[in-house]
């Protein structure tokens, strides 16, 4: 099928697929019965209906037949983009054994091969952080080279491309795009920027640079020879530990660095149309929508990095572990492992980053389930599942479950998975070493807070909210499964899944409001968690200057109740806050309902708009 064919059968495929119905068949035991039900991921939540045996038949056909045509939308996707790379790979090649064309040691892309690869990004929105790449190309820097870092699938190609389209018919005529191979070398490249100049080449995007073995070593020879002589040089790769490296060594004051790693809501909707921040709660972090279909064991995977726990366990490892390995490894000989050499050499360091992420998000869940229910009273959540009107969602599982017990045996478990790090030897010296580079990588920062009592314990964010959620998601399933749970049918263990669930993402909503809070206010302002001698306060915006604060309760809810803001209507406990920051001139619920003033002066605002007006 030639090209213009396969997109006409992409679109007609598409235009099918939205007429028939959405989710997939399961069948749920109710009163001992089997009975099939269609379910589907709506709003971020899941939602299912009954099959009527009248209907039954020509739902079940309709079904398999979007999965058949969303396998074929899937292969067709795949080998649309491989034709692309293909068609790019020729260029090169065509382009590097023309008479006329010089001879280069790397992959030149420049003239109408570039224009091709340009054209690919024209429909794309630009990340906010395009501005910084354009002033950089706009602005006299000399000597300095423009650094573009971050994990993958954050969109630097793309931004390097878009930097292409915005240049002038002039300026892209001297302008060339090299993607680095693991074959090439440093002095490859000084080979070809050498000859590039002297043809009159003044632009030069490099992609994938961390990729040459002894780029870390050797990254000035870009600032302090071609930068020097008029180049503008942008160097992009996923390795942003070894920029990291390159930033206190080798390009130190030269450099100047653009960050994609994180990616705040406001520009995840705004990039992906996607206004549900639930949807951001299991997909943030990466520019690709998540697949909606997650419980749907034949879905297709290639396009979400977080749809479940394998995909976030790739993830990881070729993101993040390879990331830090390879850099390490490349970083003066080495010299850099320090105490995580011991792990490497005995090809343990892999495995021992996962753990400490997967122990991160263990100790994240356990903190949700040992606090007490903030959003939902368990009686009251007892009580509305006892009076579904659907009765496929009506259960007393919440009446019959002993949730001190349950929560016991789940914390129980939880703690000997953690154990397993212990077979590999992984010491506390391993773990802020490993947690530093972490930091380094733009993956966790250290959670603002203040207290007036004792010290709390050490809590991390993580900026990539798909990555946590998915990891802590697949751990639930998991422990869900224990016998604990054995006396409970199918149907009441997925409503039990879903509570513990919920209050996962109502704590990750509380983290992601805080930390793109934090890092969006004025450097006179300060953001924190503030932890009182009974409760807390999920947020507090402290305005030393004017010496007064805004507090905020958040809450993973569309309803308004007394419980919410207690904090906030307590008189004592403002008093203290008071006391201590200032005045407070706004008290607000961040929660998913609409905009609310009540009489007692307590704002209720939708978080979704919030995180979309930082």
């Amino acid at each position: 099928m030639m090209g213009d064919e396969m997109k006409d059968r992409m679109q007609e495929i598409e235009e099918t697929l939205a007429k028939l119905p959405r989710g997939n068949v399961v069948y749920k035991t109710i009163k001992g019965k089997k009975q099939p039900y269609l379910q589907w991921t709506e709003d971020g939540r899941q939602r299912s209906q009954y099959v009527k045996v009248a209907t039954r038949e020509e739902t079940l056909a309709n079904v398999a037949k979007r999965k058949e045509l969303e396998n074929e939308l899937a292969t067709l996707k795949k080998k649309t983009e491989e034709n692309e790379l293909m068609y790019l790979k020729e260029a090169f090649k065509n382009q590097s054994t023309r008479p006329e064309s010089p001879s280069f040691k790397t992959n030149v892309l420049c003239g109408a091969a570039l224009d091709l690869a340009v054209s690919r990004v024209a429909d794309f929105k630009r990340r906010f952080c395009f501005k910084w790449l354009e002033k950089f190309l706009t602005t006299k820097m000399v000597g300095r080279v423009c650094v573009l870092y971050g994990l993958r699938r954050t969109g630097k190609t793309t931004l390097l491309f878009q930097a292409l389209q915005d240049l002038t018919t002039e300026e892209r005529e001297r302008a060339v795009y090299i993607k680095a191979r693991t074959t090439n070398t440093i002095s490859d490249f000084c080979d070809d920027l050498s000859l590039l100049i002297s043809q009159g080449y003044r632009y030069a995007f490099i992609d994938e640079v961390t990729l040459l073995p002894d780029f870390i070593d050797s990254a000035s020879v870009f600032s302090d020879i071609y930068a020097m002589q008029g180049m503008k040089i942008v160097l992009s790769g996923t390795d942003s530990l070894g920029f990291w490296f390159t930033q206190t060594q080798e390009l130190y004051d030269r450099a100047y660095t653009i960050h994609t790693t994180f990616i705040p809501f406001r520009e995840y909707s705004f990039l992906l149309g996607i206004d549900d921040l639930d949807e951001y709660i299991r997909y943030g972090g990466t520019l690709l929508p998540g697949e909606l279909a997650f419980d749907d064991p034949d879905a297709t995977s290639f396009d979400a990095a977080f749809r479940d726990d394998e995909t976030t366990r790739r993830y990881i490892d070729t993101a993040i572990c390879n990331n830090i390995q390879h850099s390490l490894a490349t970083c003066e000989r080495g010299n850099y492992f320090r105490h995580l050499r011991e792990l490497y050499e005995a090809g343990e360091l892999t495995g021992a980053i996962n753990r400490i992420i997967e122990s991160m998000n263990h100790q994240f869940l356990l903190s949700v389930l040992t606090r007490p229910f903030k959003s939902h009273d368990l009686r009251s959540a007892a009580e509305l599942l006892r009076k579904q009107t659907d009765e496929a969602k009506r259960t007393r599982i919440l009446d019959r479950i002993n949730r001190k017990a349950v929560t016991k045996k789940l914390m129980e478990l939880l703690q000997i998975r953690n154990q397993e790090d212990a077979r590999i030897g992984i010491r506390d010296v391993h773990v802020r070493e490993i947690k530093e580079y972490l930091k380094a990588l733009d993956l966790i920062v250290d959670c603002p807070r203040e207290t007036m009592g004792s010290e709390p314990e050490e809590y991390v964010l993580f900026t990539q909210p798909g990555m946590r959620y998915c990891q802590a998601q697949a751990l639930v399933h998991v422990l869900m499964k224990e016998e604990t749970f054995a006396a409970f049918d199918d149907h009441d263990k997925m409503l039990a899944t879903e509570k513990i669930l919920e209050d996962v993402r109502g704590r990750m909503m509380e983290d992601i409001v805080l930390l793109e809070t934090a890092r969006s206010i004025s450097k006179k302002k300060r953001v924190f968690k503030l932890l009182l001698a009974r409760n807390e306060l999920d947020m507090v915006i402290c305005s030393p200057e004017e010496g007064s604060c805004e507090a905020y309760e958040i809450k993973h809810s569309k309803e308004i109740t007394p419980r919410q803001y207690h904090v906030l209507s307590d008189e004592e406990a403002c008093a203290l806050v008071e006391k201590r920051f200032g005045k407070i001139t706004k008290k607000c619920v961040l929660y998913r309902g609409e905009n609310r003033f009540l009489e007692n002066g307590i704002e209720y605002k939708n978080a979704e708009e919030y995180l979309k007006e930082l």
